[in-house]
């Protein structure tokens, strides 16, 4: 009977974890995630099915305007942003100067789900309703695709001199008042940009 206890043991192992919850380490950083940007980018994109490629660790990309990106998913589709194109996104603009512990990449002054009335921003790329440095970090990008640009100081003040940053709703009271403290520092800007549309 001991021999027939041993071998129903030995079938069905117990899972060792020493002690450790696994759902507590999912929620904790990755090692060189220094700003908290993988963990969060995880939880964003859960609602929509992470896949394996997601998680690879690519460098921002430097463009000549001092602009950069760095793709978190590719997208799907014929379809890609191009000068011309009419194009609707999911965006979230945070100013970099002021993190915070609950949002170590800057906190939140535009989101399009607070800030609109349809969830989304739309658009025709070259219109110069949006800064082109902006723009130009978005081509090439298809349904579905996420990226996070971040655009330097110089830049974020000659789009607000031309009046091309999208701007934070009356309701959004915080938004108004962090987007008006912006300019008093470092006005850097990082927009987390999700393709829903493109024509």
């Amino acid at each position: 009977m001991a021999s027939s206890m041993l071998l129903a043991t030995a079938a069905s192992p117990r899972p060792a974890r020493a002690g450790i919850d696994p759902a507590a380490l999912r929620a904790l950083p990755v090692e060189g995630d220094v700003d908290g940007s993988a963990s969060r980018l995880r939880q964003i994109e859960s609602a929509t099915g992470p896949r394996p490629e997601d998680g690879k660790d690519i460098a921002f990309e430097t463009l000549p305007s001092g602009a950069s990106y760095r793709e978190y998913r590719e997208g799907k589709g014929d379809a890609y942003v191009q000068r011309g194109s009419r194009v609707a996104v999911e965006m979230t603009i945070r100013c970099r100067s002021f993190s915070t512990a609950d949002e170590p990449g800057g906190v939140t002054y535009f989101t399009t789900k607070q800030d609109t009335d349809f969830n989304e921003l739309a658009w025709t790329v070259g219109s110069g309703e949006l800064p082109p440095e902006l723009e130009e970090c978005m081509m090439g990008m298809r349904k579905g695709a996420i990226r996070r640009i971040e655009l330097p100081s110089t830049v974020v003040f000659a789009a607000k001199k031309n009046q091309q940053l999208p701007l934070p709703s009356e309701k959004n009271r915080d938004g108004k008042r962090r987007f008006e403290n912006l300019f008093k520092t470092d006005a850097t800007l990082l927009f987390e940009v999700l393709v829903t549309r493109i024509k």
